[in-house]
């Protein structure tokens, strides 16, 4: 049995215009038992909000962080945290 968490990524470099929400749900779907949202910031970076299974959310970040995103991600920041719940799928803000 998996335990649930909440994964908080802010995601840095090119990845604005280029499709990266949408991948990025795209990505929560096929791993699946994953909620939660991919939402633009001001400042340019992107905001990958994941609650689920443990193994999901650690897969997603891998995914972040590897080279097979749209644009160019410079770098992953990551918080971990307790699931607080609330969200209805995985959706692109």
């Amino acid at each position: 049995m998996s335990e649930d968490v909440r994964l908080v990524a802010w995601v840095r470099g090119h990845v604005q215009g280029v499709g990266f929400r949408w991948f990025t749900r795209a990505k929560a779907l096929e791993i699946g038992g994953l909620s939660g949202f991919a939402l633009n910031l001001a400042d340019g970076r992107v905001q990958v909000v994941a609650e689920g299974p443990h193994e999901g959310c650690q897969g997603l970040l891998e995914w972040l962080q590897g080279n097979d995103t749209p644009g160019r991600v410079d770098g992953v920041t990551e918080i971990w945290d307790t699931p607080r719940g609330g969200y209805d799928g995985f959706e692109v803000r």
